[in-house]
């Protein structure tokens, strides 16, 4: 699978530790920034991942920040996106599996690298099952062609 990526400064570490392991598992990683610890603006980079699925650049993401809640935040602005902040594997597995979630986010500061991991294995091995999900998904998506 390839899998956009993204940080802010604040998760840059952790992006970088969560790259190496996306790839021992077998995916491909487009990286879309953050590159240093230089100070930057989430939303930016949330937007560059979120495009990046919509143009089928990749076909899920994750951004990491200090929390993860200024990255979903964000990337739930991209028409068409469904982003989650996951801070446990049950959150990760129901994010994909009930609202077929594009992107996950993670906090650097709140997640430890373990955990993250974690989560973003189970997400990554996790897929959407339809069902009585798939009503609600639909809600969710016309809600940005009320507007």
């Amino acid at each position: 699978m390839k899998v956009a990526i993204g940080s802010d400064h604040l998760g840059y570490d952790l992006k970088e530790q969560l790259k190496e392991f996306i790839v021992s598992l077998g995916h491909e990683i487009v990286d879309y920034g953050c590159f240093s610890k230089e100070p930057i603006d989430y939303p930016d980079v949330a937007r560059d991942v979120a495009r990046g699925i919509t143009k089928g650049e990749a076909e899920r993401g994750i951004l990491v920040c200090g929390t993860g809640i200024g990255m979903a935040m964000a990337a739930n602005k991209v028409k068409g996106i469904r982003a989650a902040q996951c801070a446990d594997v049950y959150s990760a597995e129901r994010a994909a599996k009930s609202n077929n979630a594009h992107i996950i986010t993670i906090g650097a500061l709140v997640t430890g690298l373990e955990v993250a991991k974690s989560v973003v294995k189970t997400w990554m091995e996790s897929y959407f099952n339809g069902g009585p999900s798939q009503r609600k998904i639909e809600k969710i998506m016309a809600l940005e062609q009320e507007e």
